[in-house]
């Protein structure tokens, strides 16, 4: 996979009025200047700035991402074919630490690990 630079695509004019939103909106106006495509000017969104169709539905580390909901789960994930796991925001602290553990045995990335782990519990 090749790291190459994207493109972030906004609505122009997004930093003017607060009700206008970041995401992208094909200008329209009669005298817009990134609809008649001035230098200068922000990007226009087309074809030619799409991902290659091997890197579309990467993860930004080059793995492809499987989310798992419990431990019978990993069995879809194959190290061998560069599979990452992340875990559904679903799944409690229980069950999550049993499919890190597992995961680790079977050397399966996890691309969303327990962020408190060895925290202090009051007894």
């Amino acid at each position: 996979m090749k790291k190459r630079r994207r493109v972030k695509f906004a609505r122009y004019g997004w930093w003017k009025k607060k009700k206008l939103s970041k995401s992208w909106r094909r200008p329209r106006g009669h005298d817009n200047k990134v609809r008649e495509h001035r230098g200068g000017k922000p990007a226009w969104v087309q074809v030619g700035y799409r991902r290659k169709k091997e890197d579309r539905g990467l993860h930004p580390s080059g793995m492809h991402e499987v989310l798992i909901f419990n431990p019978n789960d990993l069995a879809k994930a194959d190290p061998i074919d560069e599979v990452a796991v992340r875990i559904a925001a679903t799944v409690g602290r229980r069950k999550r630490e049993v499919i890190e553990e597992k995961a680790a045995a079977l050397g399966i990335k996890v691309l969303n690990p327990m962020r408190h782990v060895g925290f202090a519990t009051s007894e």
